[in-house]
């Protein structure tokens, strides 16, 4: 009778957990293509003009010239992604030798025109405490119009869309490497980096040395949807895959005679 009443429960909770969400404007196939297209030499303009995280308008000519830039593009109202790939980073530069400020900017600009300095002004605090290190001045939070977004996306490779229903945007994780002249010299994908290779990374972009592609399929296994509320075709498969083979062997246990289970417990 307990087992009658167990098995509905158990398959209930896996199928929720198996099946994606319904309803999305976009099939995976889709979703496949907002990735980075890796632009390695490409110049990034130095005119395009944002707002600092206190409303100063800048260009991106202020952060270039001296030293190598990690750029970020992502939003501030991102519900996870963003968020995964800003801890990353942090923690990242916390085991780097280089230093946040000292050896390279960070600049994170949001694709989202209706974001305001305000909200810039609390991510970089948020941030540079989770740093905990000198160098704040060099932390840009940095919001802008369409056409600048729109710009520096394109000149980044950076392919991104917003979902209305959702109210949220789909875009690729990761981060780029600008060397000290604005050129795109390496692209880092996912949400966790090696200091060891992202310091690497920012010493040959000091001298304007382009570094290698990156492997896609680093970018697959990461890829979050939001308008989906899954991970990427690839991650689905094998979350699918291990969710089924717990159900199995939960409903074997459930079913085994109470005998069996005694006596495989006493072995």
């Amino acid at each position: 009778m307990i087992r009658q009443h167990i098995i509905p429960v158990v398959y209930g909770a896996l199928l929720a957990f198996v099946i994606p969400a319904r309803g999305a404007q976009f099939t995976d196939e889709q979703l496949a293509q907002i990735q980075f297209d890796q632009k390695l030499g490409a110049q990034v303009s130095p005119s395009s003009k944002f707002q600092d995280e206190t409303g100063r308008p800048v260009s991106l000519a202020n952060y270039f010239g001296e030293r190598p830039t990690v750029l970020i593009l992502g939003y501030y109202g991102c519900p996870m992604l963003c968020t995964l790939v800003l801890n990353g980073a942090a923690e990242c530069f916390r085991n780097m030798k280089w230093k946040a400020g000292e050896q390279f900017n960070v600049v994170f600009v949001s694709v989202d025109p209706r974001e305001t300095s305000s909200l810039a002004a609390e991510k970089k605090l948020s941030y540079v405490q989770s740093y905990g290190k000198a160098g704040a001045g060099s932390w840009h939070f940095l919001t802008g119009s369409q056409n600048a977004i729109t710009n520096l996306a394109g000149e980044v490779g950076f392919q991104y869309v917003y979902d209305d229903e959702t109210k949220q945007f789909a875009h690729p994780s990761g981060l780029v490497i600008l060397a000290a002249d604005g050129k795109l010299a390496r692209y880092f994908f996912g949400v966790n980096f090696a200091a060891k290779d992202l310091d690497a990374a920012l010493r040959d972009a000091a001298v304007n040395q382009v570094g290698a592609p990156e492997a896609p399929f680093t970018l697959l296994c990461f890829h979050y949807a939001p308008i989906h509320g899954k991970y990427g075709k690839l991650i689905m498969d094998v979350v699918r895959g291990g969710g089924c083979l717990v159900l199995l062997l939960l409903t074997g246990l459930i079913l085994m005679p109470p005998g069996r289970r005694k006596k495989g417990e006493a072995k």
